[in-house]
């Protein structure tokens, strides 16, 4: 089925553009190639086309270099799991860039192998590309370049764990797109802030901001940003325990990725409504959803996204108690993630892996998953991984009755908390380092901890707030007791 608009095009325009460009390489005629490639393979990238951008590109490149069918060739490369291919042509897009002194190309390159190593966990180079890319669109003045960078560096510091940090570049990028005009981009920053507040646990502010990029989509016909904000409107939703809302957004999304194509966005938009559905314990229907993403990962060759429908399909047999076919599944993941260089996928599964051992008893299986998952999540900058897989370390080594194991590793969760702010957490955490102490028999500093996690909960509404007030009462009765 052919594209029906594609940045105001019709789908036959397309069509002409794509036999233009097939008769321009027939004929040797590399200038026009170069040209009708670059607009041909700007369409089909929105549309997750990207197997089909691929060959576009090394047609036009048998014709010689040229920094334009690299930078798309690495494009596609990197969407369909192929970093390293995607860093070897984005590097040599940039040497032909310099070359000519195209600076405009030269700081979009930086900023896509910057993209390439954010996606590899290698949050530090990254941050070194963006920092390029950021002093040449200044230097140019290129604001609405300079913004998007700015953005790219707040979502490094977003998955570094430093949300404020990550809040600063948010807003200076949006400074910037208001006062040049940007909405496109607004919308996104605004996404990205949402974000960034629901990562804080601040639920509420996160639906603001994602309710003011909505409108601005929608008036500028931006069908993709659209959808994307209608799935992060209900991922918050789902974070609320409010899932029959969130599936009422994921459902509005769903038809909009299919009628602008994007097979990408659509694979996605399936997963979150079947994790929705497996929220709600209906774990067939669930099913039923992560079967029809896969193949369309497999199909545009998300490798990174096969992988975590893999994983989520893992999770489904788990629950269902189907371990061993739980097992199967997260095995099938690992492969692929370590294939693509996806460290943060790749302790993911391993924590997975190391859960379905926990549940068949076999704790110290368990505990080596867990402790291979732990130095992954610190070497890519995951705190917040770090700090879910050090609370894994903590349960086991509490249920072997390594009370002294079990402290040292709710201790450093307790850490990782404190300094990203997420206060909800942070009360889980002080409440199962109560639990640690009152085995311990520290009543005292028991009830200390109880009491911070009781206050941390009143603050963030936590869903546990009933259960950590009881306790707390338990507490102080086992002290007079």
């Amino acid at each position: 089925m052919e594209d029906s608009l594609v940045r105001g095009w019709p789908a036959s325009t397309v069509v002409r553009w794509t036999e233009l460009h097939r008769l321009a390489v027939a004929g040797r005629e590399a200038v026009i190639a170069r040209h009708v490639g670059r607009r041909v393979a700007q369409a089909w990238l929105r549309r997750s086309r990207f197997a089909d951008v691929a060959a576009l590109a090394n047609a036009t490149l048998t014709l010689g270099p040229d920094a334009g069918a690299l930078y798309d060739l690495g494009w596609a490369q990197f969407s369909t799991g192929q970093p390293r291919q995607a860093l070897a042509s984005y590097e040599q897009a940039l040497r032909l860039y310099r070359e000519v002194g195209n600076r405009g190309g030269e700081a979009a390159t930086l900023n896509n192998i910057g993209g390439v190593y954010d996606g590899l966990g290698d949050r530090q180079q990254a941050l070194t590309y963006f920092e390029q890319a950021l002093l040449i669109q200044r230097e140019v003045g290129d604001r609405v370049g300079e913004a998007a960078t700015l953005s790219n560096i707040g979502l490094v510091h977003d998955g570094l764990g430093n949300l404020q940090q990550a809040l600063t570049y948010f807003q200076q990028a949006l400074l910037i797109q208001r006062e040049v005009g940007e909405r496109v981009g607004e919308a996104t920053t605004l996404n990205n802030i949402g974000l960034v507040h629901d990562g804080l646990g601040d639920r509420q502010q996160a639906l603001t901001y994602f309710q003011q990029a909505l409108p601005i989509q929608r008036v500028i016909g931006d069908r993709v940003g659209e959808a994307t904000t209608l799935t992060n409107i209900g991922g918050v939703y789902n974070g609320l325990g409010d899932r029959r809302q969130a599936l009422t957004y994921f459902e509005q999304a769903l038809p909009i990725q299919r009628e602008v194509g994007n097979r990408a966005g659509e694979a996605a938009t399936l997963n979150n409504i079947g994790l929705t559905y497996n929220g709600l314990g209906d774990r067939r229907q669930a099913l039923t959803y992560f079967q029809q993403a896969l193949p369309i990962q497999r199909e545009v060759g998300n490798r990174v996204g096969e992988a975590t429908t893999l994983n989520n399909i893992g999770h489904v047999h788990d629950g269902l108690g189907e371990r061993q076919q739980a097992l199967t599944y997260f095995e099938q993941a690992l492969p692929i993630q370590r294939e693509v260089g996806d460290r943060v996928g790749e302790a993911t599964t391993l924590t997975n892996i190391g859960h379905v051992h926990d549940g068949l008893g076999e704790r110290q299986q368990a505990l080596t998953y867990f402790e291979q998952a732990l130095p992954i999540r610190r070497e890519v900058g995951d705190r917040v991984g770090e700090a879910t897989t050090l609370n894994n370390i903590g349960a086991i080594r509490f249920q072997q009755d390594d009370l002294a194991g079990a402290k040292e590793a709710l201790g450093e969760v307790l850490e990782v908390f404190r300094v990203t702010g997420d206060r909800g957490s942070e009360a889980t955490a002080e409440f199962n380092m109560a639990a640690v102490l009152w085995r311990m028999a520290q009543v005292e500093d028991a009830i200390g901890c109880q009491r911070r996690a009781v206050v941390l909960a009143e603050e963030t509404s936590h869903p546990a707030l009933d259960q950590m007030r009881a306790f707390l009462i338990d507490l102080k009765r086992a002290r007079e007791g």
